[in-house]
């Protein structure tokens, strides 16, 4: 008599997308994680939740273009990524995709003459922007209560 075998299970698309991001993150240089957080302004146990299918906490949408960028995805990685990002969280790239067009402003800083000073002058530009950013779904609150027509 044989024992039926267990079905293989696929991963949630939460676990794949996390799967493609660990992956990515691993065959990046040492350090990959630390510049990351850094740059998320996050702590490095969030980059751990965030790689990790293990937790449930997904990649926040507006992180996506930073770690892209900062992790130097590959077409075919991006592409594996997107589309199970979107499965596991239908419509949110799209919401992403309808926000206002976004400008460029290229700022120029002094070398400070050492690596650590250069380094926290970045930080601290990278978290003025970040900032900005943030105010972009109160300035669409703010747009959509004054074509409402709301007094």
């Amino acid at each position: 008599m044989t024992s039926p075998e267990a079905a293989p299970t696929e991963p949630s698309p939460l676990a794949a997308y996390k799967a493609i991001l660990r992956a990515v993150i691993e065959n990046r240089p040492s350090g990959t994680r630390q510049r990351l957080a850094e740059a998320l302004g996050k702590n490095r146990s969030f980059i751990s939740q965030i790689i990790s299918p293990a937790y449930a906490t997904p990649v926040p949408v507006q992180h996506l273009e930073t770690i892209f960028h900062l992790c130097h995805f590959a077409p075919s990685e991006r592409q594996a990524f997107l589309n199970a990002y979107r499965a596991a969280h239908p419509g949110r790239l799209e919401v992403v995709d309808a926000t206002r067009p976004m400008r460029r402003l290229v700022v120029e800083l002094p070398d400070f003459g050492s690596p650590d000073l250069n380094a926290r002058a970045d930080h601290i530009v990278l978290g003025v922007a970040r900032g900005l950013v943030s105010l972009i779904p109160a300035a669409a609150e703010d747009e959509a209560d004054t074509q409402g027509g709301a007094p």
